[in-house]
């Protein structure tokens, strides 16, 4: 007969209740298993999720049309360690403190009056907390890990909760003592956890320690879906934190960090793919996730499209992006203006880059022609807006007082400042106004596309462009799949040319991420662990209306980033270092 506890981790975004009444203490949860859940469940609320472009606002792919956003300042020469949007410092350790204190008392909370299920609990929440400790620690690293006098240095390790009489003056863990914890964190929770969770038959699929421990009792399988059933899909498994060691193994690996190869982050990639066929597994429609409307409708909290492995929570139907994406004339706010920069990272529908001769790119007709993806994720002008074929119109972005509120800078803070908006994330069918009509939106924490590009740049780097890495499959088929998927014609006679030179396919594989990424908030973090130039001019498109209505386009500068070369690392917040004088700063920052 189980405790107070209850089935009750279906869909971690949907059912974790992350309150914790001020009134108990760490003893409650000795009488309470359900305030010992809360109390983990904190933990799962502070997972760093994004929705939306934030820091893709500092880079060469997006520029913010308000003045005051703190990422547009960053990146204009703003960035300090007392203004610092970036700063995961607060939230990941307030995480750790709750997963900490919960590994602390677990064996403390009588979790089900049944001894196999009350095990089975242990190990399901000691696997969860050193899983999301290991990700909480490899996001503090991402954000904080930097130089200090020339060595790299990493985050100090929280292992243990902390109390009132605990030394809070600690110095920084070095950087691959990090890897080595996060990894021992990833290690211990992978083996209690089963690859994926899902409604269990037979008792032969249970571990062999819980079937010992019924004394071959038969049915043990029915309290193990009770545990590790299909209703905890959305929380970690062993799956989400193979997943998770790949990213950490590609930011070490990369030229930021150097601190291990690339065939170890190759291998970790590969191990990812492995696990669901390799390239067998591509979703032809993965690069219009965000709205598969038949997928997205009928989409439960506990179901995974093909294209994604990690998911928060079940789709709503909400306008928040739309909102914030859509032109003026669209009833949008035209916040997230794609820049010039952007729109020529996308090649010809060859698959010629439009710098090359043989791309037929013509600059007074710059969108014909054009890589399928251009017209899927950026509105330029002439691009077809509306809910559906009878309301479809062109937009209009052209610098002409007659033409209406969607030209470069009639409304302040609404229109584009760049000659586009942004389509990527958004819902053509939404309606803005009086009309409203809002279409179901979920965020995608890890795509599948993510993966198959960090296995392309790992087994590049570690083996050339055309050996297999481990997968099945070398970095050139994964790039030929993703393009091929794009609408690449012509046989991509580019990447054929190329897929014997890894310094091209490396940069042709960046391109590639870059354009399939855009505005997911992996350009910002991509960039600086390529220590890439960060200080460029963004650009965007004047179009001005002839006398014989024809059009001419001009580039122009819209803005321009400034970032120094010790802002490859980010800082540590000003007021920690200010309290704890043994927490040294990143080289560079004050």
């Amino acid at each position: 007969m189980a405790a107070t506890l209850g089935v009750a981790m279906a869909s971690c975004d949907d059912v974790i209740d992350a309150s914790v009444e001020n009134t108990n203490d760490v003893s409650t949860m000795y009488t309470h298993p359900a305030y010992a859940q809360k109390l983990f469940g904190n933990a799962y609320a502070l997972i760093p999720t994004e929705g939306t472009p934030n820091s893709d606002l500092a880079t060469d792919d997006l520029l913010s049309n308000d003045a005051s956003n703190d990422w547009r300042v960053i990146s204009t020469g703003g960035w300090a360690s007392t203004k610092n949007p970036v700063s995961s410092w607060r939230n990941c350790y307030h995480a750790i403190q709750y997963l900490n204190t919960t590994l602390e008392n677990i064996d403390l909370v009588p979790w089900d009056a049944e001894t196999v299920r009350n095990q089975m609990y242990k190990d399901f929440f000691t696997a969860q907390c050193k899983a999301l400790r290991g990700m909480f620690h490899y996001h503090l690293l991402k954000n904080h890990a930097g130089m200090v006098g020339g060595q790299l240095m990493g985050v100090p390790l929280h292992l243990s909760s902390e109390t009132a009489s605990s030394n809070f003056n600690q110095s920084r863990d070095t950087y691959a003592r990090c890897l080595e914890q996060i990894k021992a964190d990833f290690a211990d929770a992978k083996a209690l956890l089963p690859e994926s969770y899902q409604d269990w038959t037979s008792d032969s699929q249970v571990p062999e320690k819980y079937r010992q421990m019924a004394n071959g009792r038969s049915g043990i399988y029915v309290a193990y879906n009770y545990v590790f059933g299909k209703s905890n899909i959305g929380m970690m498994d062993y799956k989400i934190i193979e997943a998770i060691e790949a990213q950490l193994d590609l930011m070490a690996a990369s030229p930021a960090y150097n601190a291990v190869s690339w065939e170890q982050a190759a291998k970790s990639c590969a191990a990812v793919l492995n696990r669901v066929g390799g390239l067998s597994h591509f979703d032809e429609n993965g690069n219009v996730w965000y709205c598969n409307d038949r997928e997205i409708e009928d989409l439960k909290a506990y179901d995974n499209p093909d294209e994604i492995l990690w998911k928060s929570g079940k789709p709503s139907a909400n306008s928040s992006i739309e909102q914030s994406a859509f032109p003026p004339t669209q009833e949008g706010n035209g916040a997230w203006c794609p820049t010039q920069n952007l729109v020529d990272a996308f090649p010809m529908a060859n698959g010629y880059p439009i710098t090359d001769a043989k791309s037929g790119y013509n600059p007074n007709d710059p969108y014909a022609g054009r890589d399928p993806r251009l017209d899927l994720y950026i509105m330029v002008n002439g691009s077809q807006i509306g809910p559906d074929a009878a309301t479809d119109k062109d937009q209009v972005t052209y610098l002409d007082v007659t033409s209406g509120n969607d030209a470069i800078g009639v409304q302040n803070g609404k229109s584009t400042r760049t000659g586009y908006y942004m389509r990527k994330l958004t819902n053509k069918k939404t309606i803005l106004g009086a009309n409203k009509n809002e279409m179901k939106h979920y965020t995608a924490r890890i795509r599948y596309t993510e993966m198959y590009l960090d296995y392309a740049e790992a087994a590049n780097e570690a083996y050339g462009p055309t050996a297999d890495g481990g997968a099945g499959c070398s970095a050139y088929d994964v790039i030929k799949a993703i393009r091929h998927r794009a609408g690449i014609t012509g046989g991509d006679q580019y990447l054929e040319s190329i897929k014997g030179d890894k310094d091209a396919m490396r940069e042709l594989i960046r391109n590639e991420r870059r354009l399939e990424l855009c505005f997911e908030n992996k350009r910002f973090f991509d960039l600086r662990r390529w220590k890439s130039d960060l200080s460029v001019a963004v650009n965007g498109m004047r179009i001005t209306k002839n006398a014989d209505n024809s059009l001419s386009y001009s580039v122009f500068q819209v803005d321009e980033l400034k970032f120094d070369s010790y802002m490859y690392y980010g800082p540590i917040d000003f007021s920690e270092t200010q309290k704890f004088s043994n927490l040294q700063q990143n080289d560079g920052w004050q």
